[in-house]
């Protein structure tokens, strides 16, 4: 797979598919982490004389034609305040007046496209829409990571019609995850959290092949505790899981990893903030409760582990963190991760990111991602069409 850095740029126009997919409130953008994450790749082609044509995706909209909702003309306002310029946000018009107006644009310039979503060819990878975006530029750069997962025709089917590089920020992804699989410090920790099982199966059987502790938090905790025999409560649980955690147990065992489940939790009768909730240990959780969080003995002892690790992925939280009464666990495991300096500490996207910006600690660990899915995919050991189709595209 090509690097951005090794193309030739200048003078040229240059499709970068990028993943602005943020979350909006009243048509603002309210993280700009995803657009920030994007800055060094973009100013590159700036620096280096190309005009950098950025295109993403954004929240799900119908697929039918333009929704204001949906827009990504709030995104392109952010942007133009973070590089410092004008960003020539092309709006919804049709594909020859968007080459028009990119004709007319000198080097150094930076253009977006409206959200790909409104064209349902982008989700259907259809070629025709690949053939249109093309026709906009000379060279094609994917620094979507949160979308390489994604088989759509602005990930997969333009690298098929343009000279094809990566990102800077895909290339880091890569090279962070792909490096903690393979040649990770030790001891390395994986602290893993959710609410199913069933989510997260294939990355727990990938880890066991690497990791030397996996913490299990969230939910997903009980289905485990259960299949050991616990009496849950109400707790969420997956009855059709219960012998692939306890197969999970098993491998953990025999490959001599350690394998680490709650020993108290804080449970309440509902999921409300004003519940009242109390700590049990695992064998006395009452009928009519269910687990929220981990409890005070466990959270200890998972920062414990934490703290002793060379690498630490963190992917998930601990308990229901939204909420106060249930958002200590997940703040106690944020907090080890973060005051690990030996370690290098990787988030892996989703829930767990919120949570530790939530808890102002985001500065503190080496690495966040910007994908979950495609995090987890990594992890899993399952092949990222953007990546793959970057590893087959087209040469200049």
């Amino acid at each position: 797979m090509r690097s951005i850095r090794e193309a030739e740029v200048a003078g040229k126009r240059v499709l970068v598919r990028v993943d602005f997919n943020v979350p909006l409130a009243d048509g603002t953008v309210t993280d700009d982490t995803r657009i920030r994450a994007v800055l060094p790749t973009i100013n590159y082609l700036i620096d280096a004389g190309a005009t950098p044509i950025l295109m993403s995706h954004l929240g799900r909209p119908a697929g039918t034609g333009y929704e204001k909702g949906f827009s990504l003309a709030p995104v392109a306002r952010v942007l133009s305040r973070l590089l410092g310029r004008e960003v020539h946000y092309l709006g919804n018009v049709c594909f020859q007046d968007s080459l028009d107006k990119l004709k007319s644009l000198p080097a150094g310039e930076v253009a977006m496209l409206e959200n790909l979503r409104f064209d349902p060819r982008d989700k259907n990878n259809d070629p025709s829409l690949a053939q249109e975006l093309a026709t906009l530029a000379d060279i094609y750069v994917n620094d979507a990571f949160g979308a390489a997962h994604r088989a759509h025709a602005s990930v997969v089917g333009v690298p098929k019609l343009l000279p094809s590089y990566a990102g800077l920020l895909l290339q880091k992804e890569l090279d962070t995850l792909t490096g903690m699989l393979k040649e990770p410090a030790r001891p390395f920790v994986a602290v893993l959290g959710g609410s199913k099982v069933s989510d997260k199966i294939k990355v727990i059987d990938s880890l066991l092949d690497v990791a030397d502790c996996i913490i299990i938090g969230g939910a997903m905790c009980f289905t485990f505790l259960a299949a050991e025999g616990y009496q849950t409560g109400s707790s969420l649980k997956e009855d059709d899981w219960l012998q692939h955690a306890a197969n999970l147990r098993k491998s953990a065992a025999q490959k001599g990893v350690r394998f680490l489940l709650p020993t108290d939790v804080v449970a309440a009768t509902h999921l409300d903030e004003s519940a009242a909730c109390s700590v049990y240990g695992i064998d006395e959780i009452p009928a009519n409760m269910m687990g929220l969080d981990i409890g005070p003995v466990t959270a200890e002892a998972y920062a414990n582990a934490i703290a002793a690790a060379q690498t630490v992925y963190w992917n998930g939280p601990m308990g229901v963190f939204e909420l106060k009464p249930f958002a200590a666990g997940t703040l106690r495991v944020a907090k080890a991760v973060a005051a690990n300096k030996q370690a290098t500490t990787i988030i892996g996207g989703g829930d767990s990111v919120a949570a530790i910006k939530k808890f102002g600690l985001a500065e503190e660990v080496s690495f966040i991602s910007t994908g979950g899915g495609a995090s987890m995919q990594l992890v899993e050991g399952v092949p990222l069409p953007g990546v793959e189709a970057l590893r087959c595209a087209k040469e200049e």
